[in-house]
């Protein structure tokens, strides 16, 4: 298969050197003035709006503090991340929502917001959705998600039938309650296949790595034809998700030597508009703002040595993230 982002010409010793830079070697506390440098931006599909490449995604903090939480949320803002990714606590993101709208009673204009309703229900989507704006003390989104529409309880014929979530998402942008509307989920591609036959929706996003390419291959069963449609794309999942689960959010299931490639891999996906990482504390951060602001993409000896541990991974991770068909 051909991969993208073959152009750069960056040694495999570079890329060994900077693979082996884990997270935990960046700093906490303050944010420098490198650290609040601008942001490269793309722009979000057929949306046209403008947002960094690198996007927070917030479960990480929402088994923080609240204190802690608000926090560093300002600190994510303060330094250019400002797509921020929320889900409710029953969708594993812990207080998440909750604390992010102690943040954006003051900074709704400087960030945008996205939220999700994982329902298929119509009534009771909208029912979420309020409930979710209400959270986060706003009263209109940026774009709501029909999440995790690989998962059983979201089968096709619920959520696109009169009474469906992806109706009700269509009232919601037409009454104000959300600018653009999207799908996302981790699993089953055929079924995004499938929405984009019989949705017409602005941004879909989807787990991506070098190694959930060799078990679902959102890449390239799904993202070609969406891009030609003008669907924003954005990855999720590219560190491979938390290790633990919900209740250990910290780190990455990725082995932290194959950090920065996979990153550079998802960076580098034809037609992506932003890479949504679950950042978890300051250091983190520093070091996924340093990553992003170092971009290069991917050289063909460098994707050529993520593919045997990639592969190895795939074998041990199976389904990770559900059925794959």
């Amino acid at each position: 298969m051909n991969q993208p982002g073959c152009e750069s010409a960056v040694s495999r010793r570079e890329f060994l050197q900077t693979a082996g830079a884990g997270v935990l070697a960046a700093s906490a506390g303050n944010l420098s003035a490198a650290d609040k440098a601008a942001l490269p931006q793309r722009v979000l599909g057929k949306t046209g709006v403008k947002v960094p490449v690198l996007g927070l995604g917030t479960a990480p903090a929402g088994y923080r503090t609240e204190k802690d939480a608000v926090a560093f949320y300002s600190r994510c803002i303060d330094a250019g991340v400002t797509y921020l990714d929320t889900a409710p606590e029953f969708a594993g993101y812990g207080k998440a929502q909750v604390y992010l709208g102690q943040v954006l009673k003051e900074r709704r204009k400087e960030v945008f917001v996205v939220t999700k309703c994982w329902e298929p229900d119509g009534e009771k989507a909208l029912a979420l959705l309020k409930k979710n704006l209400a959270e986060l003390q706003i009263e209109q989104a940026d774009l709501v998600y029909a999440h995790s529409i690989g998962d059983d309880k979201m089968v096709p014929e619920k959520i696109y039938a009169a009474d469906g979530v992806c109706k009700a998402l269509d009232k919601a942008k037409k009454d104000g309650l959300t600018r653009f509307v999207g799908v996302s989920g981790h699993n089953r591609p055929a079924r995004f296949l499938k929405a984009l036959e019989e949705w017409d929706f602005q941004v879909m996003m989807n787990a991506v790595s070098p190694v959930a390419r060799h078990i679902y291959d959102f890449e390239t069963k799904v993202w070609p034809v969406a891009a030609k449609k003008g669907v924003a794309l954005a990855a999720m999942k590219v560190f491979g998700g938390a290790p633990g689960g919900e209740k250990q959010p910290k780190g990455a299931r990725l082995p932290e030597r194959l950090l920065p490639a996979a990153l550079r891999y998802a960076l580098a996906l034809p037609g992506l508009s932003v890479a949504v990482v679950g950042i978890h504390d300051d250091a983190e951060l520093k070091q996924n703002l340093a990553w992003v602001r170092d971009y290069k993409p991917l050289s063909a000896d460098e994707h050529a040595d993520l593919e045997k541990p990639a592969k190895e991974l795939a074998a041990q991770w199976k389904a990770v993230y559900g059925p794959v068909a």
